[in-house]
């Protein structure tokens, strides 16, 4: 299974214990390209195949390690829209 797959059904099965950096390797697996991080602990990606409604702009917040898990279950969304399932 490729690690792509794996970290899908990881944050699938567990959003709320997932790891700051595997939600960006996710994203970007997906296709979202990481735009900018200004001074702050937020890291914004951009998705250009999306609209805005379907998840175009995402922003992750590290906390402590972990990924917020309202981010996850966003990005999740997100994923769906783009794949169709």
């Amino acid at each position: 299974m490729a690690r792509c797959e794996k970290l899908l059904l990881k944050a699938q099965s567990s959003p709320n214990n997932f790891r700051f950096t595997d939600l960006c390797k996710l994203a970007e697996c997906f296709g979202w390209k990481f735009k900018r991080q200004d001074r702050t602990s937020h890291r914004i990606y951009v998705n250009e195949r999306l609209t805005p409604e379907q998840g175009r702009r995402m922003n992750f917040q590290d906390y402590k390690g972990k990924a917020m898990p309202y981010q996850v279950k966003q990005l999740l969304t997100g994923i769906e829209n783009l794949t169709g399932e």
